[in-house]
């Protein structure tokens, strides 16, 4: 297994910064992802790893070794890219063995490693199999077995599963982390899918305009997120801004378009602050109705309600401007419709909050 260290990395286009000045320490076999929009410099920066871009200042090392002067053969990585790159012109075995054979392994070796990695990805007996006789997830099981076979230090992958439909980009995401831990490999992914992040990683680096916003594990990310930025491009989010009007007993009351909320954070009065609210974590009470302990509650009214099959959405008026949205993992209770004036209890320890931006 080995470590990778990213230190003060940076990549310049022209006059702009696609890579800033960005640190990171991905630890022995992590499953590491590179979340963020197009444009935002992930992919740059694991083509950097991968040696396929140059460094316009910083270094990467992968344990004690500096690497980020090495050609891309003589680093050890296993690279899975967006599109596959397969051979169109090769068997499965030789699009597997490819790489053995550009590194003069023999012949009987080859054979052998390549039935190994071919079982890895369940495509056992296909290695006489041509690409155009495979569907697309199999297509991508043949660039995962490529960049395996020559048993790297580092597994890279690119978007490798946004070709896929939906179902088959879940089932995919499930077999490459189940690899990853299989093999105990240190991987970096690079994707723009929160759900995929949050479903495979055991870190994420959320990136925005070259730079990083947050590192943490999925639950942190989601739950506790450090930017406005990060709370909203990780799902859907109330944000709101206000400006404290009270503290008491360590919390502070920030008013919101006239609107009080409680946040459990003592801030000095007069403090604009913003802060996010998951439409998960928000609940229907009764108007005017109990609440759970340390709970606080709103006066509202349902505007328009979406059943999206996994979840019910609601979109709340509360007072004359503000608007909340709240989601729930059923049906709305009987007699409550569009129009229905309702409570909302929410916990003021979930709200995240951040200064002024």
């Amino acid at each position: 297994m080995t470590a990778i260290a990213i230190d003060r990395v940076e990549k310049r286009f022209g006059p702009t910064r696609a890579v800033a000045n960005v640190s990171l320490a991905i630890r022995d076999g992590e499953f590491f992802t590179l979340l963020g929009p197009s444009g935002c410099g992930k992919t740059t920066l694991l083509r950097m790893v991968a040696g396929f871009a140059d460094l316009d200042g910083g270094e990467i090392r992968f344990g004690p070794k500096r690497i980020d002067r090495l050609p891309p053969h003589r680093r050890n990585t296993g690279m899975v890219f967006q599109n596959y790159a397969i051979f169109p012109n090769l068997t499965v075995a030789g699009n597997v063995g490819y790489g053995l054979k550009a590194r003069r392994v023999g012949g009987r070796e080859i054979g052998e490693r390549v039935r190994r990695a071919l079982k890895l990805v369940h495509l056992e007996g296909y290695d006489a199999r041509w690409p155009h006789q495979l569907s697309g997830g199999q297509l991508q099981r043949v660039a995962i077995a490529r960049a395996l076979v020559i048993e790297p230090e580092v597994l890279l992958l690119d978007e490798p599963l946004s070709n896929l439909d939906a179902k088959l980009r879940v089932e995919m995401r499930g077999e490459i982390r189940e690899l990853q831990r299989q093999l105990g490999i240190t991987a970096i992914y690079v994707t723009h899918d929160q759900e995929e992040a949050l479903a495979i990683s055991d870190r994420i680096a959320v990136m925005r305009a070259g730079e990083i916003e947050q590192i943490g594990a999925p639950a942190e990310i989601y739950g506790r997120p450090a930017t406005p930025f990060v709370a909203q491009f990780m799902g859907t989010t109330n944000l709101l801004r206000g400006r404290v009007t009270a503290v008491a007993d360590g919390r502070s009351t920030v008013a919101v378009d006239g609107i009080e909320f409680t946040l459990a954070s003592s801030l000095a009065p007069g403090t604009e602050v913003s802060f996010a609210l998951r439409p998960e974590t928000l609940r229907l009470v009764p108007p005017g109705g109990p609440a759970p302990a340390g709970w606080m509650t709103l006066a509202g009214r349902i505007e328009r309600i979406e059943f999206l099959g996994v979840l019910t959405r609601l979109a709340l008026a509360i007072g004359d401007r503000l608007r909340l949205s709240l989601a729930l993992l059923d049906l709305p209770p009987e007699g409550v419709a569009e129009g229905s004036e309702i409570g909302i209890a929410y916990d003021p320890r979930r709200l995240s909050v951040f200064g002024a931006p």
